[in-house]
């Protein structure tokens, strides 16, 4: 996998266009300069956990114990779970709710942006190849800025294209991820079969 997929497969997984209809029913209240404020400071937030965890993965895989096929087959359930979410929503998600406070943390960066599967994918990445980690960075900067331009201009997009087209445009991003998610699987599954053929 090279810098330009590893983006494009990050960015899917953080799924900003379906994010939009959560962070309009969130900050839909507040007035548009502290809404920018806030999704700002939840994307930065999110940034530094997804690079945390792409800078101290690999130690924490090794302390658990964790191979790789493993860590393939788990992030395959996980993205494919996610994925099937896309395909077929789940209206209370979409729903407008109330908050008395601001929201900090959860649920808008996490589990929102650096959510499970971004987590999972990012320690895939590393675990693969740990000696490109300056590249799984860039591409994970890369993913973070198409969603955090897209996020930022959430209000902009929902004005324009319409709750409607959202969804399509959110159901063909999880169709996609589905293929990601079963090659995902099959790439651990032949990864474990290989280890015990070695053995």
């Amino acid at each position: 996998m090279d810098l330009l997929s590893a983006a494009i497969l990050l960015a899917i997984i953080m799924d900003p266009l379906g994010n939009i209809p959560v962070f309009h029913s969130l900050l839909g209240r507040y007035p548009r300069a502290r809404r920018i404020r806030i999704i700002g400071r939840e994307l930065v937030i999110a940034y530094l956990v997804l690079v945390g965890f792409l800078a101290g993965g690999d130690v924490v895989l090794r302390y658990l114990g964790l191979e790789q096929p493993a860590l393939g087959v788990a992030g395959g359930v996980v993205l494919f779970i996610i994925a099937l979410r896309m395909v077929f929503p789940d209206q209370e998600v979409i729903e407008r709710r109330e908050l008395h406070d601001e929201p900090f943390i959860v649920p808008l960066a996490i589990p929102m942006i650096a959510g499970p599967s971004a987590l999972a994918a990012v320690l895939l990445l590393v675990s693969r190849e740990p000696a490109r980690f300056w590249t799984w960075l860039a591409s994970l900067t890369a993913a973070w800025c198409v969603s955090a331009a897209i996020l930022v201009g959430s209000g902009l997009l929902m004005e324009k294209l319409g709750p409607r087209t959202l969804r399509a445009l959110v159901r063909l991003t999880g169709m996609l991820l589905i293929m990601m998610a079963v090659q995902m699987l099959m790439d651990g599954v032949a990864g474990y079969v290989l280890e015990l053929m070695e053995r």
